[in-house]
């Protein structure tokens, strides 16, 4: 299945020209609440539920617009939302960080560990873990290097991350509401700097 894609500035001149968009940002809410773009909406791509657009629908022409941080994650959420019947869905290439990198207007919080550097700081650690443990205690050990580097093989065959989908879930990626407030906040894990870089 093709998905249809568009660049940051030809986005952007769309808002600018007054045209009704929906973007949807499937990063998890830490990374959204780092940066993201002005408009976009956090939908987290482990969360994301077709149902919940409100562009699209009942045969409307309007598209709806995907994003995350490059575009691997944004090219399987419009996967997973065309499979919903949606028909005219879009991929905006290369991410917020192309966004960004064009200068076009962002929101910026607190910066955290992007879920790919996490992906590689665990699937490192593992691999060490394994390597080491089969070097002192156990030549057995050396399966855990094996099954990360398949992991990892396999990631990049199908474009998929079990580790970064199982990582987002995690407490540090989370961001809790203050309801009194209508704001953001970073979770414990965050607030206490642990995944701050």
């Amino acid at each position: 299945m093709s998905i249809t894609t568009i660049t940051p500035k030809q986005l952007h001149d769309l808002v600018q020209a007054g045209e009704p968009v929906e973007l949807i940002d499937v990063r998890t809410p830490i990374e959204f609440q780092e940066v993201h773009v002005t408009f976009a909406r956090n939908m987290p791509l482990d969360q994301l539920d077709p149902k919940q657009l409100t562009v699209g629908q009942a045969g409307s022409k309007a598209p709806v617009y995907v994003i995350c941080r490059s575009g691997s994650r944004g090219k399987q959420a419009c996967e997973k939302i065309v499979a919903s019947g949606f028909t005219n869905v879009v991929n905006v290439e290369g991410g917020t960080m192309a966004w960004d990198q064009a200068g076009l207007p962002v929101v910026r919080g607190k910066k955290c560990i992007s879920l790919e550097r996490q992906v590689r700081i665990a699937a490192g650690a593992m691999a060490l873990t394994g390597a080491v443990l089969a070097a002192l205690v156990h030549p057995y050990w050396i399966a855990l290097s094996g099954f990360v580097g398949a992991g990892l093989m396999f990631a990049g065959i199908t474009d998929t991350c079990a580790m970064g989908l199982t990582l987002a879930r995690m407490p540090w990626n989370q961001v809790s509401t203050n309801a009194g407030k209508g704001s953001a906040s970073s979770g414990a894990a965050c607030a206490s700097n642990s995944c701050c870089g």
